[in-house]
């Protein structure tokens, strides 16, 4: 199977049959296997009743007791190799599946990583999610054509073979046979795909609004919106229930046809070839093997049903993922290489400027003006802000993110230990120590039972707000970037921690280029420049205790902040 790391390849965006059949093209010698193993089990399953039937005629009918012996040990050798081949299909045909399932998986985060802040405009958090936990088990199982699939179609024609040597008239009923079932279970497959497309668009609508219900809970109940909300959900779900019923009434026909028809047809086939044996146009064995046959043709026409279940509903969820990988990223014109040496950032729209190798603090009564300057200084954010003179906009994108990082106190933190959740990179244990120390969350780390290998919730739910402000922090120290961007980096800090932290940042920060969004007199003191920002632009720029001094409006804005402080 794929391995985690590696290149799941460039996937077929044309349209959702090539995708099957780009994934199918992926793993050539696992689905050459699946195919052949599942032909030749098939196959193996009709001679059985060839073999049961030269038992009949030559040992039992003729009173030859060695060939008889012969033809049942012949018997019980195919039906244990057979077995073993049964073994051998399924576990090829499991890893067929799961390679497209991690393939999928990859080349869809993949995308999502490429899009980046491109992705939430595009499409919606519960489209994606709907994606990973529904489309790539659908898409994977659609797979089985490649095996049972191909398996069936050979067996059909090796058991229409074998009945021709038995009677034309009953190899023609066979033959016809399958045109026939696809005929009756065709209409029936278009009407599935047009159901599972619309249950499909529906649920991923309110996956969607379950994501925005979890993360705004505590503004709908302060705005009394909540009861609205829930009543929208509400509605939402019994259409989504509404659509599913209709899907699963065309696959419980789809399913009882599947069972039904060969039953049908094959009972067809037994009555005409009992009519034969009782006027003597074919022997005993022979209407033992025709039993037989129709026997073992129920599994390659029921699969051939199922076939058409699944990779109709393949077809669905693989375009879904194409219609998320024609998604396009934010193209970059930027050809540019950024400075060689450690230069000025400088927002025009703002007229904030950012010196090389100090603490920078910008302090604004809406924090959101803040955080603006910083996402365009990130080039998150269209503006013609530059970088040693140099437009951001003009720089390749790779060598900006390779050398600056913009840490949002609200980016996410990923399920897993402490150490993967921090060390994603996986740096030494001594630049780990030092991170956690700088962002004051060793007794974080003591707290646990393992340390920093404690297991840690998605978001860090198991951790408070101030303990995972000082994750994410000691995450961004860890990384050392040329130059860091940290959003509100302490507001959730009591003033104690909160000064140990702005303290230890500037030690282990210094000679690098560092900004802070922030009106805490605590990290303000530490920073060398300080910038008031007034409606988005810089009022006042100088030192904390020089602002102070000479500013009423920064003094007002620092002194509120003191009295409001972290609780």
């Amino acid at each position: 199977m794929i391995d985690a790391y590696a290149d799941p390849g460039t996937p077929e965006r044309r349209g959702p049959a090539r995708y099957l059949w780009w994934l199918v093209r992926r793993q050539p010698g696992r689905s050459a296997g699946g195919a052949l193993l599942g032909s030749v089990w098939m196959v193996l399953l009709a001679a059985t009743p060839y073999l049961l039937a030269r038992a009949v005629d030559d040992g039992l009918a003729a009173g030859d007791r060695p060939a008889l012996v012969g033809w049942s040990v012949a018997l019980f050798g195919v039906g244990m190799f057979n077995a073993w081949l049964s073994i051998m299909r399924h576990r090829t045909m499991t890893r067929v599946r799961m390679d497209a399932n991690f393939r999928t998986v990859k080349v869809v985060v993949d995308h999502a990583v490429r899009l980046g802040a491109r992705l939430a405009p595009q499409t919606g958090a519960g489209e994606v999610a709907t994606i990973g936990v529904g489309d790539v088990q659908t898409i994977s199982q659609s797979l089985t054509v490649v095996g049972p699939g191909v398996g069936s179609v050979v067996a059909y024609a090796v058991v229409a073979a074998l009945l021709l040597a038995v009677s034309p008239e009953l190899a023609a009923v066979v033959l016809l046979g399958m045109p026939v079932v696809v005929l009756v279970i065709g209409p029936l497959v278009r009407r599935l795909a047009r159901r599972e497309a619309e249950y499909r668009e529906l649920q991923g609508l309110l996956t969607a609004r379950i994501g925005d219900l979890a993360g705004g809970l505590r503004v709908l109940n302060g705005l009394g919106g909540k009861g609205l909300f829930a009543d929208a959900f509400r509605e939402d779900s019994a259409r989504l229930r509404a659509r599913g019923y209709r899907v699963g009434a065309v696959t419980s026909w789809m399913h009882a046809l599947g069972v039904g028809l060969p039953m049908l047809f094959l009972a067809v086939v037994g009555w005409l070839a009992a009519r034969q044996a009782a006027r003597g146009e074919i022997t005993v064995g022979e209407l033992v093997a025709v039993y037989g046959y129709v026997a073992v043709l129920v599994h390659p026409l029921a699969f051939v049903v199922e076939c058409g279940y699944q990779i109709s509903r393949g077809l669905v969820a693989a375009d879904r993922v194409v219609r998320f990988l024609r998604l396009t990223p934010a193209p970059d014109p930027g050809g540019a290489d950024a400075p060689a040496e450690p230069a000025a950032l400088y927002d025009p729209e703002s007229g904030v400027r950012v010196l090389p190798g100090r603490l920078t603090a910008l302090a604004a009564a809406r924090p959101a003006d803040a955080a603006a300057v910083v996402e365009r200084l990130a080039r998150y954010a269209p503006s013609e802000a530059t970088w040693g003179g140099v437009r951001l906009d003009a720089i390749a994108l790779t060598q900006i993110r390779a050398r600056i990082l913009l840490a949002d106190h609200e980016a996410d933190l990923f399920a897993g230990t402490l150490r993967q959740m921090v060390n994603a990179e996986g740096r030494s244990g001594a630049a780990l120590d030092e991170a956690l120390h700088a962002a004051a969350a060793t007794d974080i780390v003591q707290a646990l039972p393992k340390g920093a290998d404690s297991l840690v919730a998605a978001q860090g739910r198991d951790l408070s707000g101030g303990q995972r402000q000082r994750v994410r922090l000691a995450r961004a120290l860890l990384a050392a970037p040329e130059i860091l961007l940290t959003v509100e980096p302490t507001s959730a800090l009591d003033a104690h921690t909160e000064a140990t932290v702005a303290a230890r940042v500037k030690a282990v920060r210094a000679g690098r280029t560092t900004v802070v969004t922030t009106t805490s007199p605590l990290v303000l003191a530490q920073a060398d420049t300080v910038v008031l920002l007034a409606d988005g632009k810089a009022a006042a720029t100088g030192t904390h205790h020089g602002l102070l001094a000479t500013d009423p409006e920064y003094r007002s804005l620092v002194t509120r902040d003191t009295e409001e402080g972290p609780q």
